[in-house]
């Protein structure tokens, strides 16, 4: 069995909360939008790490991290992008390919919006972890956490932190 912690659009922004969760998984999935290569050392110093680079990541994140990383754990067939869309709606990037050889788990990052949703036509579950990092409109900071034992994906879990507050307005 191997436990999953699954994030994305940290924005460059980590820290020991994050890092908790790091240190209670066997292994940590990027969705993209890093934002700065400090995040992911940081995670790396901890625990094996599967990326992609994101939308608003530099060269230097990008030399490092794939646009997608499509691999396999235990017995289940992934696919990680950053910007991927969701059933029925694929990113033009990627709906072709997801139609002809669609993975098990189809991962992505980019909206803010944490999802998780079968597509049945297609055998998958999607997953969007939402975003962990301040930057951006979203309101709760989240990550996903699971395990893959075998085939099975499974103690699915969000990870939320509390309500981001504008600036000036009151904790």
């Amino acid at each position: 069995m191997t436990k999953i912690l699954l994030l994305s659009d940290t924005h460059s922004y980590i820290d020991n909360d994050i890092l908790k969760y790091v240190k209670q998984a066997d292994e940590v999935w990027h969705a993209g939008d890093i934002g700065s290569l400090k995040v992911t050392d940081a995670i790396k110093a901890l625990k094996t790490l599967r990326g992609v680079y994101g939308n608003i990541d530099d060269a230097k994140v990008r030399v490092e991290f794939p646009e997608h990383n499509r691999f396999m754990c235990e017995d289940v067939d992934v696919w990680i992008t950053h910007i991927g869309g969701y059933p029925p709606k694929y990113n033009m990037r990627v709906a072709e390919t997801i139609k002809q050889n669609p993975p098990r788990l189809f991962i992505c990052g980019h909206s803010h919006i944490l999802k998780v949703m079968p597509d049945k036509k297609l055998n998958l579950i999607h997953m969007n972890p939402g975003a962990v990092g301040k930057h951006g409109f979203h309101k709760t900071r989240t990550m996903l956490r699971f395990t893959i034992d075998g085939k099975k994906i499974d103690n699915l879990e969000v990870i939320e932190f509390p309500v981001r507050h504008p600036k000036g307005s009151p904790s």
